[in-house]
């Protein structure tokens, strides 16, 4: 019998940001110190879980929470991981209120060479394969950001992958409309089969410390 694969995508935590810009991929940004009692309760939901590898986007904010998930997994390192990185768009640097405005939409009208949301699922699904042949059998955890994580959701349950509907994965039964700062979405594999559609499981271990 083939054993489960587990990867388990997990949002940074809450940032720093004072000046409410929109910072994608600026440098800097770390996490607040909420977003790292976040990352805490993340790290304790984890901790007996027999990990193979810790990955991370390459953004501080990412890297700030995998460190912190170490804590219970001394005996690993975080690797960093070109494809978990943040959408590439136009709007960094800009206000956030430009994307409340646009309901969080920074696809429609970006412009060639920015990342459409097709974009953003296919290099998850290319590092879901590398992982999957790399560490079949095995459970990996990937820190990453939210647009990732709810194209991921969208696909394994069969959603068109928009804009509008990346805000909605409450409807497919989840505890959030959109994945939560540091938390747990797993994908788990029951074959080695490229084109197996995976089971989904979601946690918010913030709502679960706070009772």
């Amino acid at each position: 019998m083939t054993k489960l694969t587990h990867i388990s995508f997990v949002r940074h935590g809450h940032v720093h940001n004072p000046q409410a810009v929109y910072y994608g991929r600026l440098p800097g940004f770390h996490l607040s110190q909420e977003g790292q009692r976040q990352a805490a309760a993340t790290a304790t939901v984890l901790q007996d879980q027999p990990l193979a590898a810790i990955f991370s986007s390459p953004q501080r904010r990412a890297r700030e929470t995998a460190q912190i998930l170490l804590k219970h997994h001394q005996d690993l390192d975080v690797q960093i991981h070109e494809k978990l990185n943040e959408v590439y768009s136009p709007f960094d640097g800009r206000p956030i209120q430009e994307l409340k405005d646009r309901n969080w939409d920074a696809y429609t009208g970006a412009g060639s060479g920015y990342e459409q949301p097709q974009d953003v699922l296919a290099r998850a699904r290319q590092f879901i394969a590398e992982m999957r042949q790399t560490y079949a059998g095995q459970h990996v955890v990937a820190v990453t950001h939210g647009d990732l994580i709810a194209f991921m959701i969208l696909w394994a349950k069969g959603i068109a992958i928009t804009p509008q509907h990346k805000g909605e994965i409450k409807k497919l039964g989840l505890a959030d409309d959109y994945p939560a700062p540091a938390s747990i979405s797993t994908f788990v594999y029951h074959t080695a089969s490229a084109d197996e559609v995976p089971r989904l499981e979601y946690a918010n271990p913030t709502m679960v410390s706070e009772g």
